[in-house]
């Protein structure tokens, strides 16, 4: 059983506001990843979970039971930092097992929770190396069992891949995920990598200055963002403004059918990977120049000139070339739509 659930939470800092009405449900079994840029709040967020940080108003729940009373070590949350933060002194073995002599767990029972925990992180066979002897990877991957072993109902780890170089933190991702799967611990993850976050997460909060933004699986904070501000944070800066009239959206030159209320203001929203060079198709579509172009490798990124402002696109073409004229297309099925909200530009 692993609950954790945050209501209304406000922290401040040196006696400036972090965050602000932070309400948050993480449910038995499942691993959240807390995303925003740097400097929103997301490491204050984990300390006042852990006990490390008293919050200036709001309630903190660990399996329906507030907390906010209780000292660090009685919270039955344990927290992992970016840096492993093992003890030199101690073998791998010792190390993983210091929460539990700490607990008062030792013997035969300690010993098999040790080399349990050591096989699901991949770590067998290394239990009398010294910190030095290990590697980066397993070094985070010894942090992560040393927090594991203690079987908290909540773990909190704070960008714990942030160090490592991207093949080690691909695999510590998948790591995460599996150990999870195994274990069935209750885990909020704190990044600022979308990729980390999608590879890994049931679900993801973002958080923009100190304030949850949007709660929603992958998928859902991708292609169907809350905001201009969200979809700007996931790359989809290309907006359209229209308005909604008797169940269409219509612009200058894109029409298409919504669901949302008359409103005389309103913002179509599409990713740049789903605008199309135009290729027979007469509606939802205009001309346009490019301007700028980027090599990704796989992709080309393009910067399109038109009469209705610069969209941007990914595409798989070759040969295009910076002045060069095309015609985009616009597919109405991945238009996302907004309506209008003051103060969300």
């Amino acid at each position: 059983m692993g609950q954790l659930e945050l209501r209304q939470l406000a922290i401040c800092y040196d006696g400036r506001p972090v965050v602000r009405d932070l309400s948050l449900l993480v449910a038995d079994g499942e691993l959240v990843s807390l995303l925003g840029p740097s400097g929103a709040g997301k490491s204050t967020i984990l300390k006042a979970i852990a006990g490390l940080l008293q919050p200036r108003s709001g309630e903190i729940h660990i399996n329906r039971q507030r907390v906010n009373h209780l000292p660090a070590e009685k919270r039955d949350a344990v927290l992992i930092f970016q840096k492993p933060l093992l003890f030199p002194f101690l073998d791998l073995g010792e190390n993983i097992a210091f929460g539990l002599k700490m607990a008062g767990i030792s013997g035969r029972v300690a010993e098999e929770r040790v080399a349990a925990i050591m096989a699901i992180t991949g770590l067998e066979g290394l239990t009398r190396r010294k910190v030095y002897q290990l590697s980066g990877g397993q070094q985070q991957r010894a942090a992560l069992a040393r927090g594991l072993v203690l079987e908290p109902s909540v773990l909190l780890l704070d960008e714990p891949l942030s160090s490592l170089d991207a093949e080690l933190r691909q695999q510590m991702r998948e790591l995460i995920r599996q150990v999870q799967h195994k274990t069935g611990t209750t885990m909020l993850f704190v990044t600022h990598d979308q990729s980390e976050a999608f590879a890994i997460s049931d679900r993801i909060s973002l958080l923009l200055d100190g304030t949850l933004r949007q709660t929603g699986s992958p998928e859902e904070l991708f292609y169907r963002p809350a905001d201009l501000d969200v979809a700007r944070f996931f790359g989809g800066g290309n907006f359209i403004p229209g308005q909604v009239r008797g169940g269409r959206f219509s612009s200058v030159f894109l029409h298409c059918p919504t669901t949302l209320p008359d409103s005389a203001a309103a913002t179509a929203v599409i990713r740049p990977e789903d605008i199309q060079i135009a290729a027979g198709q007469t509606t939802n579509r205009i001309e346009g120049t490019i301007v700028r172009l980027g090599f990704e490798g796989a992709t080309t990124r393009l910067s399109i000139s038109t009469a209705a402002g610069q969209f941007t696109m990914l595409t798989i073409r070759p040969g295009l070339a910076a002045g060069e004229k095309v015609s985009l297309f616009f597919p109405p099925e991945r238009l996302h739509l907004l309506p209008f909200v003051e103060g969300h530009r």
